[in-house]
């Protein structure tokens, strides 16, 4: 089958996997529901269909093996996630494992065996929907799994626990999912952007070069709520003034930093009447960079600023860290592997970060990893406007087949010596 065959395959299997959805009109489906099932059900026939053995670990992570020369080698994997946010777009995550099922059907149809395993992963969840906790897949596989999450219920009252059990798993089993770090060789991940940079570029394809740290914080701002009409404007402490000159501070922090973005998402004033002075402001602030130092400093920066102006207009500030999570930096061998690859099908190659989570970010901790971008129109995800096309497909296959090959005839020595 040639590269733009397997390109309309996997833009087939998209649609198909598309119309799998737990919600009448939209698509998503989230961890261990039926939707799920009938997805890893489908997956599993397309990875048989590869040559691979196929087999649902005790989370419910989807597995298909392809074995190498000797059978019993090492194992490189390719994957990404099956689960999906509510009301979602069709190729976030599926895009990663229907194209890493390509490459393996492309190794399969040339009779080509490696002197190591591929394995390919449908993660069960990484978005989080249903337990509000990401990563369950790929945290059961990296030995990072938080068993106190089999507590958590769903909004119908579902254990996490009764879920797994439902659907086939078990969880009592989860840590037989863990993986040896000594018998991978690496991970690789193939993503929709879900950002504008490549589109800009007029690039398919782009290396990423680090998956971006990120903090979380609440940012309240405390003063008095008073009368809108008999309050002086100069005896006023407004919290939601105080806010607004904070949020003009966080947007030139970003704008002022390169790589670096900063967002406030959410902002609750209080009491929330027109004809109140704000006495309370709740916000939130995302900060992320593929740096941690300079996502440290800028954290700092923007808290200094925050008492600041807090004690300039007379409210109190309070700083609660939510959230912070270290970056991962994508392997220099993987990655300039994947690139020498994507030079072979592109004049320019395109390096950025991932300022998204991802997988892979929870894969590296136990193994060196790789990702390659795929442009999607406008930028747009986790929305059903989400569109990649079938010529960008072509080239993430094309450049991923050559990635894995290299491996195998001159790569594979830098792994097995990284993980010896």
């Amino acid at each position: 089958m040639s590269t733009n065959d397997l390109a309309m395959k996997v833009m087939e299997r998209i649609d198909a996997l598309g119309r799998i959805s737990e919600e009448l009109g939209k698509l998503t489906r989230t961890f261990c529901s039926p939707a799920m099932r009938q997805a890893n059900k489908q997956v599993g026939v397309w990875m048989q269909e590869a040559g691979m053995t196929v087999l649902q670990d005790a989370i419910g992570n989807l597995i298909g093996r392809y074995p190498g020369k000797e059978g019993h080698e090492k194992t490189f994997i390719l994957g990404s996630h099956l689960d999906t946010v509510r009301d979602a777009g069709k190729f976030d995550g599926p895009l990663g494992v229907l194209t890493a099922i390509a490459c393996v059907q492309h190794l399969h149809d040339n009779k080509v065996k490696l002197p190591f395993a591929i394995e390919v992963i449908g993660f069960a969840d990484e978005e989080g929907v249903r337990y509000q906790s990401t990563y369950l897949g790929s945290k059961a596989l990296a030995g990072k799994f938080n068993e106190q999450d089999l507590k958590r219920t769903d909004v119908q009252g579902v254990s996490m626990a009764e879920a797994i059990k439902k659907f086939g798993g078990d969880p009592e089993k989860l840590k037989e999912v863990r993986r040896d770090p000594q018998q991978l060789l690496g991970y690789a991940e193939v993503h929709i952007e879900q950002g504008p940079v490549l589109e800009q570029k007029h690039q398919p394809v782009g290396i990423v070069s680090a998956i971006a740290g990120q903090t979380r914080v609440n940012v309240q701002f405390t003063g008095l709520a008073g009368h809108a009409g008999t309050t002086p404007m100069n005896l006023r402490k407004d919290a939601l003034a105080a806010a607004a000159e904070f949020i003009v501070a966080v947007e030139s922090t970003g704008l002022g930093t390169p790589g670096l973005v900063a967002t406030v998402g959410q902002i609750d004033a209080r009491p929330g009447a027109s004809n109140v002075i704000p006495g309370t402001v709740i916000l939130s602030i995302d900060i992320r960079h593929q740096v941690d130092a300079t996502r440290d400093s800028a954290t700092a920066r923007l808290q200094d600023l925050a008492g600041q102006i807090g004690y300039k207009r007379g409210v109190t500030m309070d700083w609660e860290l939510v959230h912070e999570v270290q970056s991962v930096p994508c392997s220099r061998d993987l990655t300039a592997a994947l690139g020498k690859a994507a030079r072979q099908h592109l004049v320019e190659v395109t390096e950025l970060p991932s300022g998204a989570g991802h997988d892979a970010a929870v894969m590296g901790e136990i193994t060196p990893v790789a990702m390659l971008f795929v442009r999607c129109k406008g930028g747009i995800s986790h929305n059903p406007a989400e569109s990649v096309e079938v010529d960008d497909v072509r080239v993430a296959i094309a450049v991923m087949n050559d990635f894995i090959l290299s491996l195998g005839h001159q790569n594979i020595q830098f792994l097995r010596k990284k993980n010896a």
